[in-house]
């Protein structure tokens, strides 16, 4: 099984076509969404995992593509201040995926970008506000 945690952003154009729908029925995908702003007449945004065959997979971005649909992976729109992380570990208690935990003996946060599923919970806990999530602050009004 082939996965990826993806930002789809959907064009006004097509926001009401069922693209998502056409990944299970014509590709043989599965996903799980994970975040979702979709609006009449304006630019959607959806955050998932999606999963198939790796063939089944590659044929499915190139219809997302194909459609219009841009695509990213999650980890382009998560990141973490360095300068801003005092290495306090208050982020690695509350992240479902461990992409952010501690490396022993240096006892340091490590953030791994591609495990993230983008839940934010770490914004949220993080003392020092250095985890920025960008991928959806950009949608069109």
């Amino acid at each position: 099984m082939y996965a990826r945690m993806l930002v789809l952003r959907f064009p006004k154009q097509i926001v009401d076509q069922p693209i998502i729908t056409n990944l299970v029925r014509d590709y043989n995908l599965t996903f799980n969404i994970l975040k979702a702003q979709i609006y009449p007449r304006r630019e959607g945004i959806v955050v998932l995992e999606l999963q198939g065959t790796k063939e089944d997979y590659d044929r499915g971005i190139a219809y997302l593509k194909e459609t219009g649909v841009e695509i990213e992976p999650v980890a382009h729109g998560i990141r973490r201040d360095n300068d801003l992380c005092y290495q306090c570990g208050a982020c690695t208690a509350v992240c479902p995926t461990h992409a952010l935990h501690i490396v022993r003996p240096e006892m340091e946060v490590l953030f791994e970008s591609e495990r993230c599923s983008a839940c934010e919970l770490c914004v949220k806990a993080c003392p020092a506000r250095a985890m920025i999530v960008t991928f959806d602050r950009h949608l069109v009004a």
